[in-house]
């Protein structure tokens, strides 16, 4: 048996940024103190991000757990509505010890994290 081609999968998820909510963040706080904010949580979410796997791989579920649930009250305040619900999807698949699941909803916190904090950085770099 040989293989003639190798199947590559192509993600297309989407970040779901809600513009909304930081303008409201905007309107309420003014451009540097919103700023500050947007700032300060997306540097605690790069944090988060990369404390993420050495916590599964020692296998420390709760404090996995917690760290999730952490990222999604982050990603609320700053209108990253789709890293919110991967979060909390982790935060569901690592109470419930449940591996396989665990395993596949972190590569894609990963993967949510990094475009989502990238798409801040450039709207930040748009609106400077």
């Amino acid at each position: 048996m040989t293989v003639s081609a190798i199947l590559s999968l192509k993600y297309s998820d989407s970040i779901g940024l809600d513009a909304d909510v930081l303008e409201a963040l905007y309107d309420q706080l003014g451009p540097f103190s919103a700023d500050t904010i947007v700032s300060g949580a997306v540097e605690e979410l790069a944090v988060r991000l990369s404390d993420i796997a050495p916590l599964y791989r020692a296998g420390r579920m709760t404090d996995l757990a917690r760290l999730a649930q952490s990222m999604v009250a982050i990603s609320t305040q700053i209108g990253l509505r789709t890293l919110a619900r991967v979060a909390e999807d982790v935060c569901h698949c690592a109470t419930a010890e449940d591996g396989t699941a665990l395993a596949a909803t972190l590569c894609r916190l990963e993967r949510i994290g990094d475009r989502s904090l990238t798409a801040i950085w450039d709207l930040q770099d748009i609106t400077v």
